[in-house]
């Protein structure tokens, strides 16, 4: 998908969706970020918006000679198409859970050739190396003596992911090809995922059979699960060894839905990136954190993200 960008000089963009995500989760964005005078905004931050569906995924099947793809393998063929095919000689690129680590890799191996990046999280490139990249705990129990309401948060992410991430990861082809032959058993395994990573009810019925046929007509939920499983068979490794590793100026939303335990206010959940481990990694120039909102943070607070992002690309070009 491509959109021409409306303004005096629009910016390449690339968007990365994610997992259970599809090039469609993008749709409610794609006209504000290309011409952004039609919705109030200003004609100096058009964008040419560029959304292609990940390899394995939607319609980009099937993964002939290709069974190894994963999200840094993904992001050279990403800069491929962007700078050989398309011909750009620089870009911006965004992306939302597995389309996050796509494009920090874009702004870690890549970074002379961005303007910069603007993600949906902060993850670290390695997320999916070693031999617990399974497990959403590390394989670390609960700390004792905690306070009830970090404990009982520590527990409700975890029976929100655990699942999930075990199975892509530990048995990706065993799953995919049950739900491949079942499309009651497909939409049963999206379905958990969307209701249960969303706040309140985002998705109408319309929206969820958009999303879930886009899925079985490209017979894609099994190479698409798969990603996951070779995020850890073929392991992150940096194409440099300087600091920070995501190079690129590099801006990121947070959301309520999403806040870690202990978190409750978007000023906590900034100082609380900002403490960890992870602010390390990024060149990052706009971190901003907003009340509301779940996991398909372009879908559920479109105008957000949409203002995030070019606050981004403003401080970015400057």
């Amino acid at each position: 998908m491509r959109k021409a960008g409306v303004g005096p000089d629009p910016t390449p963009l690339i968007l990365s969706h994610g997992w259970p995500w599809t090039f469609w989760h993008w749709s409610k964005v794609i006209d504000p970020l290309a011409d952004p005078a039609s919705y109030g905004g200003d004609p100096a931050d058009a964008f040419d918006v560029i959304v292609p569906s990940l390899p394995g995924f939607g319609f980009s099947t099937p993964l002939t000679g290709q069974p190894d793809m994963n999200f840094w393998k993904i992001a050279d063929v990403w800069h491929e198409l962007m700078t050989e095919v398309l011909g750009y000689d620089r870009y911006a690129a965004g992306g939302c859970d597995v389309g996050a680590l796509v494009t920090g890799q874009l702004g870690h191996k890549y970074a002379d050739e961005l303007h910069g990046i603007h993600i949906g999280s902060g993850l670290k490139l390695e997320f999916f190396n070693g031999d617990r990249a399974w497990d959403f705990s590390g394989g670390h129990p609960i700390p004792p003596n905690l306070p009830p309401e970090v404990h009982a948060r520590i527990v409700e992410l975890d029976r929100k992911f655990a699942s999930h991430l075990a199975t892509h990861v530990l048995d990706p082809s065993t799953l995919g090809f049950g739900l491949a032959d079942s499309p009651a058993g497909m939409l049963a395994w999206l379905l958990e995922r969307w209701s249960k990573w969303s706040e309140g009810e985002p998705f109408s019925k319309d929206d969820l059979l958009t999303h879930a046929t886009i899925y079985w007509a490209g017979n894609a939920i099994d190479t698409s699960i798969r990603t996951y499983a070779n995020n850890n068979r073929y392991p992150w490794t940096p194409s440099h060894d300087r600091t920070p590793i995501v190079e690129a100026p590099t801006g990121i939303t947070f959301v309520g839905y999403e806040d870690p335990p202990g978190v409750t206010t978007p000023e906590e959940r900034v100082q609380h990136f900002l403490a960890s481990d992870r602010a390390p990694w990024y060149n990052h120039i706009n971190l901003t954190a907003h009340p509301n909102g779940g996991h398909f943070i372009p879908w559920e607070v479109p105008t957000e993200w949409v203002d995030d992002l070019r606050r981004t690309f403003r401080s970015a070009k400057s």
